[in-house]
């Protein structure tokens, strides 16, 4: 088989977030989970094209499938979008944060970890490595 994982890691306790992608020859799944509770919340696909504005330039165009109930889309849709531009392949991103009784904060803790995390593997993908960080 011609794939490769990818793992890296934001955060700590009960805002850690794990991040990890298979890397395959066509396309790359991702998988973003964290919180005291990891599950799948939402899914989406980024699939890369040229940009309306400038053909030069990677666009893409992200379909999303919220299990209903949940708010992970808003991490699924833009990891998906954000990697199929940068990689320009297609992406599918599965998404799943939740921590009980969470506030604002810690919502937006579980958020930003989700975006470094996805920076920390999209930096190993683009590298050809495996790896963890934190």
């Amino acid at each position: 088989m011609n794939c490769r994982r990818v793992k890296a890691e934001a955060g700590e306790g009960r805002h850690l977030v794990q991040a990890a992608a298979t890397v395959t020859p066509n396309g790359i799944i991702v998988e973003i989970l964290g919180g005291e509770r990891p599950h799948v919340g939402a899914v989406a696909l980024g699939l890369p094209r040229p940009s309306l504005a400038d053909p030069e330039q990677v666009s893409c165009n992200v379909a999303v499938l919220p299990v209903l109930g949940h708010k992970d889309d808003e991490v699924a849709r833009p990891a998906a979008a954000r990697a199929a531009r940068e990689l320009n392949q297609p992406v599918a991103v599965v998404a799943g944060l939740h921590v009980e009784r969470a506030g604002p904060d810690d919502i937006n803790r579980l958020v930003a970890n989700a975006h470094q995390a996805l920076e920390a593997l999209l930096v190993l993908v683009k590298a050809g490595r495996t790896g963890s960080g934190g």
